[in-house]
């Protein structure tokens, strides 16, 4: 999983920001249902998990840069879209995928994962407006405009897996 990370980032080896970023996200990535968002498609061709780790990313380096809590940060969005289902063709009896995938994700992620506050706000209040509760941290906050943002650079294509790659490759 961990090598999975560093070549769709296109990541050196010897970074120290990326070995800090991987003892953050390390227990995580070894998870089978974290894995298991490589089998869902988020935007275009660019797959959940691919997503998470494109916003876990950019969120911890912002974080650290921030001076925030950039470990919390990396995890919670790295586990905001760990609803586990096709969203393009599973429809939710509770609502829009938009407004309810945040509870289902959080719901999945405490199934695994022994969370702090801070992790369940990025999760749960991702989605902020939508979620209407405004997120609680400046973590939460800085998760939500990246999380926006990638999901942007996906759907208007400059999102392709090549672009992404190169652009954070240029970035990192």
């Amino acid at each position: 999983m961990i090598e999975l990370i560093k070549s769709r980032l296109n990541l050196k080896a010897d970074s120290s920001s990326y070995d800090e970023y991987k003892k953050c996200i390390g227990d995580l990535a070894k998870n089978e249902a974290v894995r298991s968002m490589e089998n869902f498609i988020q935007h275009n061709n660019i797959t959940c998990l691919e997503h998470s780790v494109y916003v876990s990313y950019k969120s911890y380096l912002i974080c650290r840069f921030l001076g925030l809590d950039y470990c919390s940060a990396a995890r919670g969005a790295l586990l905001h879209d760990l609803f586990l289902y096709d969203w393009h063709t599973t429809k939710s009896s509770n609502g829009l995928h938009g407004f309810t995938h945040p509870h289902t994700a959080l719901e999945n992620a405490n199934k695994f994962f022994d969370l702090n506050d801070l992790e369940k706000d990025i999760i749960v209040k991702h989605m902020w407006p939508l979620t209407v509760k405004l997120p609680k941290y400046k973590e939460s906050f800085v998760v939500v405009f990246v999380d926006k943002y990638c999901a942007s650079m996906e759907i208007i294509k400059l999102g392709s897996k090549y672009n992404i790659y190169r652009l954070m490759g240029k970035v990192l």
